[in-house]
């Protein structure tokens, strides 16, 4: 018989195992890194058979670790699903979900099912990073992310939300009746531009149009960089420069004239956003009960 002690122990280093960070790891079970380091190395002890090698950088298993790993993960796993399923007995869920969001995700999929869901789940807290800087899920100890489709990494379960984006250019009239009209995406090349950079990179986004079945950039200049696409909106309504931007975020203004859409020709849509999640074997019903909220709006039949 296994002792109680040891349940927790295990638990610990399989996440490890999986996660190949503490830090991630101790974020996922809500402990800290130095106690979860404490509880695998006791395990370790009690074995008598190093189970991680670890360096500043990595962890990676051992062939002790490994072995283990393989026999222990299945059970632990369904262990730990069935005590999830146990704690939601009355329909009451308990727990915290862990959720990383681009900003326009956030408001696009997540406010709008916000009522509902914390009445329905008074037990779940959602724990939301909006943040438009592209994170390893796993490694950051996230549950799920919603990003659009270029960025999900290939090893998830990607549910679409929603149509496909399209990107147009845009800017105000009078910047138009300064600076004149661009007829083809090169001519970008001649007008003040305001880009947009990607949070945590250096370099900003090149403006991607579409041609004869192919795409391909223009890597713009200007008086402005933004990590801010509401900021970049902004300063193309107050005649900044042109700005590139989604056609949903764009089309009041376009409507009212405040902005003109520019090369609308060279614009096609591209695959929008993905609510996406670690595969895994057995899902904890507080995950599996937020992504059927956010997704099920989007669910055929």
């Amino acid at each position: 018989m296994i002792h109680p002690s040891e349940f927790g122990a295990l638990r610990g280093f399989i996440a490890v195992a999986q996660q190949r960070s503490f830090t991630a790891a101790a974020a996922t079970l809500g402990v800290s890194p130095s106690a979860l380091s404490q509880l695998v190395r006791g395990l370790e002890e009690r074995i008598g058979a190093r189970l991680l090698n670890r360096t500043t950088r990595s962890v990676s298993l051992t062939e002790a670790g490994s072995l283990l790993f393989a026999e222990v993960e299945p059970a632990i796993s369904t262990l730990s699903s069935a005590i999830d399923h146990a704690r939601g007995t009355g329909n009451r869920l308990i727990g915290t979900v862990r959720l990383h969001c681009f900003h326009a995700a956030a408001e696009m999929f997540i406010a709008p099912i916000l009522p509902a869901f914390t009445r329905a789940h008074p037990g779940i807290v959602i724990d939301v990073t909006v943040d438009d800087t592209v994170v390893d899920l796993v490694a950051n100890g996230y549950d799920a992310g919603i990003r659009i489709g270029e960025v999900v990494e290939r090893d998830m379960v990607a549910v679409q939300l929603g149509g496909d984006i399209r990107q147009i250019a845009v800017a105000s009239p009078s910047y138009l009746e300064q600076y004149g009209t661009p007829k083809t995406p090169a001519d970008l090349l001649a007008h003040r531009c305001i880009r947009w950079r990607w949070p945590g990179q250096t370099t900003p986004y090149a403006w991607e149009f579409f041609e004869n079945g192919k795409w391909f950039s223009v890597a713009v200049d200007g008086p402005l960089i933004a990590s801010s696409r509401s900021f970049t909106l902004d300063a193309a309504l107050s005649g900044i420069g042109i700005a590139f931007l989604k056609e949903s975020t764009v089309k009041d203004a376009v409507a009212d004239g405040r902005l003109v859409a520019l090369l609308e020709r060279w614009s096609a849509p591209f695959t929008g956003f993905y609510l996406c999640y670690p595969q895994q074997r057995q899902m904890a019903p507080t995950l599996r009960a937020l992504v059927d909220a956010i997704a099920q709006p989007f669910r055929s039949g």
